[in-house]
């Protein structure tokens, strides 16, 4: 791309395009200033030494007086004028170009074929319309990247008259291409399926019949290299296998959806009130960290119930309406409660997951390891140094659009939060297109670990001037939860009465406003001013009555409740409904589960909280207090004991429900991406238990006194389920997605056995999963075929013999034990040629299949089986493997 200047530069610094496919005659006009990518040329001397009868000049006239037009002193032509046989600099510019058009303000297109007319008498519709219909740029293959990648474009007719632009033709684009207009809206194109995206270049056509795959290599945000005459098959090919690699690069690295919590997050919160935080924008403190390029960093911090996360939620959308085409934001909320977003690696699992979202050409950072490591590169115990080295390479990256980045909670963040704020203080002042905002309680660690200075803010919500506007804001939203009243919506004077109690009472505190309406809700309209009068102003002492209110309801069972709330504050997640009937015991009689657990629920009062069949914890504090056995008398189960509990109704319910082949999916190699849950599912109550169940018994053990070891012992309840339902288990844990996470819990299993005498079966398993785990995670089913790779003997391979596949006769010789050998990279495309540990030595690095019947994936080999040549014949495979060995299989039609 080249930069052409004006003489008379007005000082703006933005690059426009020019749209038109006619090359070679911009290549006569150009070719003798073309230099390096991004040279600047006076486009004034430029035509002072062509002149203006050279082909092409009328169009680069027009885009030249346009740009002046609009007060732009740089424009860009769209050229093809690269050597084709210099593949790097052709791959530089295909790769690249899609980003040209999306750093463009705006986007010229210069329709030749376009002629302006006036209207038909008595008719809304123009002599262009028709022709702008059936316009050749429609057709073109590469000007589908110059119609979706540009925030503005512009269409004009050959005459130079302003036809209109993306958005006020859009329903004609969408006509005449068959693109969604949410596509030409902006919205992110990776929301769109790869078929559908395919499907937009159906009816285009480009001169070089690979053109039509490169040149939707933007709209994909992959790279490949261009191999002209490879043909158009090929060039596909290459295209979906890296699709297919970004895509699941993608999904590994998703540990949430910070986007899907924001909405839970609004909607369990009763929705966003305007009112509610608009007041921040006006903030001193605010709009000095908008609008100074040296403050970078904004610290949010205010006392339990103060709506920090709701404030939080009101500045992304007002930055998102305002920033949404210049800037990325990328944001996480943080939940103690929840394991898997309650960790320093989980905050930039999420922020990394919505910057690939929004810019995808950023996760080539993370192809450089992922394509090495796979999903382990987000998980093992190097996640964190891994993934904070490729975040900082990222905010390096020359290509980044200005980032606004969002951490929620940082007091929830409860492992690693020190490294966390480190990272954060160290790369706030690396760049000046980079700003953070944090949010969090008034928590001394916190403010020590950010060491704000002149680049970063403190904004406290408990100052006099900020908790007046606090004040005013929970005044607002008083006044908008009264009108959910419905028992006084037409007692005028009466919701006078109530939100003038409530806003005497609040204290600037959102939380109190939303358990107290909570409570009113259930009462009569004569109740309502004395539950008002009656609850206290202070949030504990709100949670202790809510203790009592649920120990004095006769229709209540306080027992019921206890053990609903001691499981929910105990366990790692928010649990479905069906999960929790199960780990709390609950009754329900032959009822639909979910309607009696939710029933259940809602007599524990404004502790917990509804959403999509999951439940919640109202609030951190709440959870913190139910916590707090001092502090709630009532409440007086010992952890310990939800801890053992939890996990002998995990073993329980596993031991009874677990068994092969739970999703019916009747095929041993069937890969988990494409596995879809069955309605009713079988696995809805056990997914946690599956999990989490040694991590119960691991915090029992830790947690208590008087455990005396038995349960571990030869025979034991843990011996007798590893012993039954280990495959099974295996099997269910990779449908959940889990398998890394069954790998340390088999660690926390064997670590627990260190001590107890003949725990060679807990060894075994553990060699087992950890050798099998590239095959069980990709096809849940391979937990079965990999017994036939396991040494002779093995105890799994000994007690599990009945559920090896039927269908290989002639089985692989095994060696009798298993190997040295911990674990197997796997993933390369090509030979290995070198490997080196980390200065540390704690990660290896290394810079590489599947027997199938009638293209049915059956067994997949360990790599030491992988075949260096083979031979079929009929139903017999030959294997040669690397080791020298020689082996044969039988293969059936049914290996089920």
């Amino acid at each position: 791309m080249r930069l052409l200047r004006f003489s008379d530069p007005s000082g703006y610094h933005l690059t426009k395009p020019y749209t038109d496919d006619e090359a070679i005659p911009l290549y006569a006009i150009l070719s003798h200033t073309w230099g390096a990518d991004g040279d600047e040329v006076n486009f004034d001397d430029l035509i002072k030494q062509t002149g203006t009868d050279k082909p092409g000049y009328e169009k680069i006239g027009f885009c030249a007086e346009q740009a002046r037009q609009d007060g732009l002193e740089y424009f860009w032509i769209d050229t093809c004028c690269i050597n084709k046989d210099n593949r790097a600099e052709l791959s530089k510019a295909i790769n690249s170009m899609f980003r040209w058009y999306q750093n463009a303000a705006r986007c010229y297109v210069y329709l030749s074929d376009v002629l302006t007319a006036k209207g038909k008498a008595n008719s809304n519709t123009y002599e262009w319309e028709s022709a702008f219909r059936k316009s050749k740029w429609f057709t073109r293959g590469w000007t589908l990247q110059e119609l979706l990648a540009p925030r503005i474009v512009e269409f004009f007719s050959r005459q130079g008259e302003r036809l209109g632009d993306k958005g006020s033709l859009r329903q004609q684009i969408h006509e005449i291409t068959a693109i969604p207009e949410a596509a030409l809206r902006g919205e992110l194109l990776s929301r769109f399926r790869v078929s559908d995206r395919l499907s937009w270049m159906e009816h285009r056509q480009t001169t070089r019949e690979e053109d039509k795959v490169y040149s939707l290599l933007g709209i994909f945000g992959v790279h490949i290299a261009p191999f002209y005459g490879e043909g158009m098959g090929k060039a596909l090919t290459r295209l979906q296998d890296e699709i297919d690699k970004v895509e699941k690069c993608t999904r590994d690295l998703h540990v949430t959806d910070p986007q899907r919590d924001k909405a839970r997050i609004e909607e369990t919160k009763g929705g966003l009130l305007e009112d509610s935080y608009r007041w921040i924008l006006k903030n001193s403190d605010f709009r000095r960290w908008q609008e100074e390029s040296r403050s970078r960093l904004l610290w949010i911090k205010g006392d339990p119930g103060k709506g920090k996360t709701m404030l939080l939620c009101g500045i992304i959308n007002e930055l998102n309406e305002s920033l949404a085409e210049t800037s990325l934001l990328s944001y996480f909320f943080c939940q103690a409660t929840d394991s898997r977003i309650n960790s320093a690696t989980a905050v930039l699992r999420g922020l990394l997951f919505m910057l690939v979202s929004q810019q995808p050409s950023l996760i080539s950072h993370l192809r450089k390891k992922y394509d090495q490591t796979g999903k382990a590169l987000f998980e093992d115990a190097n996640a964190w140094v891994v993934l904070r080295e490729i975040f900082t390479d990222i905010l390096k990256d020359s290509t980044l659009d200005n980032v606004y980045f969002f951490i929620d909670a940082l007091d929830e963040c409860v492992k690693d939060l020190e490294k966390l704020l480190a990272f954060i203080v160290q790369n706030s002042s690396l760049s000046p297109r980079v700003k953070w905002v944090l949010t969090s309680r008034n928590y001394a660690n916190i403010e020590q670990g950010l060491r704000l200075d002149s680049s970063g803010a403190r904004l406290s919500l408990e100052l006099k001037e900020n908790a007046a506007q606090v004040s005013r804001a929970v005044d607002a939203y008083i006044n908008h939860r009264v009108e959910e009243l419905e028992q006084i919506r037409h007692d005028q004077l009466l919701q006078c009465s109530v939100r003038e109690k409530m806003q005497q009472k609040a204290n600037g505190t959102f939380l109190w406003v939303s358990l107290v309406i909570k409570e009113l809700k259930g009462v009569q309209s004569w109740e309502v001013v004395q539950v008002l009068d009656e609850v206290p102003t202070e949030l504990i002492d709100v949670y202790r009555r809510m203790i009592e209110h649920i120990n004095q309801l006769k229709r209540r069972n306080p027992g019921l409740c206890r053990q609903i709330l001691s499981t929910v504050i105990a366990t790692h997640r928010p649990l479905h409904l069906q999960e929790l009937c199960v780990l709390a015991d609950l009754p329900y009689q032959g009822l639909n589960v979910e309607e009696a657990t939710t029933t259940m629920v809602q007599m524990c009062g404004s502790f917990l909280t509804l959403r999509q069949d999951y439940v919640y914890v109202v609030h951190q504090s709440a959870k913190d207090f139910l916590s707090d056995e001092a502090a709630v008398s009532e409440f007086p189960s010992r952890a310990w004991e939800v801890h053992r509990d939890l996990f002998s109704r995990s073993i329980q319910v596993m031991s009874g429900s677990l068994q092969r082949d739970m999703y019916q999916l009747r095929t041993l190699g069937y890969p988990v991406e494409q596995v879809q849950q069955p309605k009713p599912d079988p696995l809805a109550a056990l997914r946690y238990s599956c999990i989490y169940w040694i991590d119960h018994l691991y915090e029992w053990i830790s947690s208590s006194s008087t455990y005396d070891g038995s349960i571990l012992i030869s025979a034991g309840v843990v011996d007798r389920f590893m012993r039954t339902k280990f495959l099974n288990w295996l099997e269910a844990v990779s449908l959940c997605k889990s398998i890394s996470k069954g790998v340390v819990s088999m660690a926390k299993l064997e670590a627990l056995t260190e001590v107890i005498p003949h725990r060679l079966m807990v060894r075994d398993t553990r060699r087992f999963i950890m050798y099998h785990k590239s095959a069980i995670e990709s096809s849940p089913l391979q937990a079965y075929g990999a017994l036939l790779f396991s040494p002779t003997r093995s105890v799994i391979r000994a007690l599990f013999k009945y559920e090896e596949p039927q269908g290989i006769i002639i089985k692989p010789g095994m060696q009798e034990r298993w190997s040295s050998c911990l674990s197997t990279l796997e993933g390369h495309s090509a030979s290995v040629s070198s490997v080196a540990f980390s200065h540390d030595s704690t990660r290896l690095a290394s810079a590489s299949t599947w027997i199938t019947y009638n293209s049915q994936n059956l067994l997949r080999l360990p790599s030491e089986y992988r075949p260096s040549c083979s031979e079929v014949l009929g139903n017999v495979i030959a294997v040669g493997v690397g080791n020298g060995r020689v082996w044969m299989c039988n293969v059936q039609h049914s290996m089920l």
